[in-house]
């Protein structure tokens, strides 16, 4: 198992998280964290790549660890995994472009 994997396992087992909520987490800790380190706005659409960025090279680390242990590999649960992280970051992105909820 990879540091990876182990990670994810630890903090599933010692924080309470399902799998899907950490997703979730991961995507808007993402999310966030860019548009407060580089200054960008909520409604740009930088910080939301980013975070796809990110979902996309937790899943290849994924799909990498379940061949390296000859786990089957289910690519239905790899996209879900990608929306979940994706999800509410791109909500908030959408929100702030086409309403003004997220203006002052």
């Amino acid at each position: 198992m990879s540091a990876f994997q182990s990670a994810k396992l630890f903090l599933i087992d010692h924080i309470g998280l399902a799998k899907d909520a950490l997703h979730i987490y991961v995507g808007l800790v993402a999310f966030f964290a860019v548009i407060v380190w580089r200054g960008w706005r909520i409604g740009e659409v930088k910080p939301l790549l980013i975070v796809i960025l990110v979902a996309l090279a937790g899943e290849a680390w994924d799909l990498r660890d379940s061949f390296v242990v000859k786990f089957p590999i289910n690519l239905w649960a790899n996209w879900h995994d990608i929306w979940n992280t994706a999800f509410w970051p791109t909500a908030m992105t959408l929100l702030a472009r086409m309403t003004k909820v997220f203006k002052n």
